[in-house]
């Protein structure tokens, strides 16, 4: 698949490209930008990475760079969460989102400006923190942008929000922005957008999905009961790790054999805690789960089955009913992040001319990853949305860069900063001017 991409690329970028007065004169600012300002402040957050709702100094950092722009800056929504505010006149309301939270990653990417930081997360444990997603520079774009819609505010008329969103890596963040008023507190958009960043794409590259663009997600929590006894008497006792474990195998036969082949599906098992002793069976075992689709029966279906292989495996292992596995969805979900097609397709018409031909390449998912940027966008919000891609790794890089949550994870800052701040510049401006 990298291959696929990587050849893709090398043949749009022997397309010509065309940018107009407006989009030269946005590149050679943005381009002075990087160099006065967003460079550093990339550093500088990619130093110090905050954990989820945990991005204290993180936000200080945002709301002090958009108050001194002349925004209106509310801090404190949603835990952590920064809002910003422009009225310029008459017209829509374009909200732009950028997501904070590093990960509980120790970095190994030997980088001058590596980090070192660490910090004790919501669950009191401490962890080294890295900004192994790229959510630095999601937030260095948005001071970008919001620099250049402060500069430009007589090309466009409406009402811009930025927002920084804290805990998207445990998609818990958009939905808390919400539930304390985002959508009332402040002026609900018309319009929603932002970027993720990709490891998986040549930097300075920009992808625009036309309908589907991440994944729903579930997390799950099983809790699997035994009785203890000694690990040299075990019919004494009912083994959890053992029921445990045929577990983990069943749950892989949900994928293979409860939903269509045509139809993806995912349910990954990312933690299996049990015991303390080589020679003691315990009392528990404990299995934490992500699950993944992009249908919400599909989605329906893993869950629901997840409930009855749990159980299933546990009565065909001899657990009575009273130690039956307890299954918990956790409040950490996200359903599929879809794109509003119609609008998808004005913004990649709008900006190709701006940017240049050059920099567009056709939308590859690699995987099943989410995005909680969906929760602003739901359909009862009635917001229209549309989440773009942009490249972070050189073409020679390409086959050997590392995924997203990787400790060797690492961004081609310049471009990827560059490429996102003048798209979320243009994707505004075409926005607020759209018929």
């Amino acid at each position: 698949m990298k291959t696929t991409l990587l050849a893709t690329a090398l043949f749009i970028a022997a397309t010509p490209a065309f940018a107009s007065d407006l989009g030269a004169d946005i590149r050679a600012h943005v381009q002075e930008d990087y160099t006065a300002n967003l460079s550093s402040l990339f550093v500088h957050l990619h130093e110090n990475p905050e954990l989820s709702f945990r991005e204290f100094e993180t936000s200080k950092r945002i709301a002090s760079e958009l108050t001194a722009l002349g925004y209106e800056v509310t801090t404190g929504v949603g835990q952590t969460g920064v809002v910003a505010v422009l009225k310029n006149g008459d017209g829509p309301t374009v909200m732009i989102r950028a997501d904070m939270d590093g990960l509980p990653v120790k970095e190994d990417t030997g980088l001058p400006y590596a980090s070192t930081a660490r910090q004790v997360g919501i669950d009191g444990i401490e962890n080294p923190v890295m900004h192994a997603c790229g959510h630095d520079v999601h937030m260095t774009s948005l001071i970008g942008t919001a620099r250049q819609l402060m500069r430009l505010k007589d090309d466009w008329s409406g009402t811009l929000v930025l927002v920084g969103q804290p805990a998207e890596e445990i998609i818990s963040g958009a939905r808390a922005m919400i539930q304390d008023g985002l959508y009332e507190r402040f002026p609900k958009p018309d319009y929603a957008i932002g970027f993720h960043v990709g490891a998986a794409g040549p930097a300075g590259m920009v992808m625009v999905p036309k309908g589907l663009a991440y994944s729903s997600s579930d997390s799950v929590d099983i809790h699997v009961h035994g009785v203890g006894t000694h690990g040299a008497a075990p019919h004494q006792g009912i083994d959890p790790v053992l029921v445990a474990s045929a577990i983990v195998v069943n749950l892989q036969s949900i994928v293979s054999r409860s939903i269509s082949p045509l139809q993806p599906g995912v349910i990954t098992v990312g933690s299996f805690h049990a015991g303390t002793k080589n020679n003691i069976i315990g009392d528990k075992a404990e299995l934490k789960l992500t699950v993944r689709s992009d249908d919400p029966d599909v989605r329906s279906t893993l869950l629901d089955s997840i409930d009855r292989i749990a159980r299933g495996t546990a009565i065909a292992y001899g657990v009575p009913e009273n130690l039956l596995p307890e299954v918990t969805r956790l409040d950490r979900n996200t359903p599929p992040l879809k794109n509003d097609p119609e609008t998808a397709m004005f913004l990649e018409e709008a900006l190709m001319p701006e940017m240049g031909a050059d920099k567009f390449i056709e939308p590859i998912r690699l995987g099943m990853g989410a995005e909680d940027f969906a929760e602003f966008i739901a359909p009862e919000h009635g917001v229209t949305g549309v989440y773009l891609s942009v490249g972070g790794t050189p073409l020679d890089e390409l086959e050997t860069a590392a995924s997203h949550h990787s400790p060797f994870f690492k961004i081609a800052p310049e471009p990827s900063i560059t490429a996102g701040t003048e798209a979320m510049t243009l994707s505004a401006i075409s926005l607020f001017n759209r018929e």
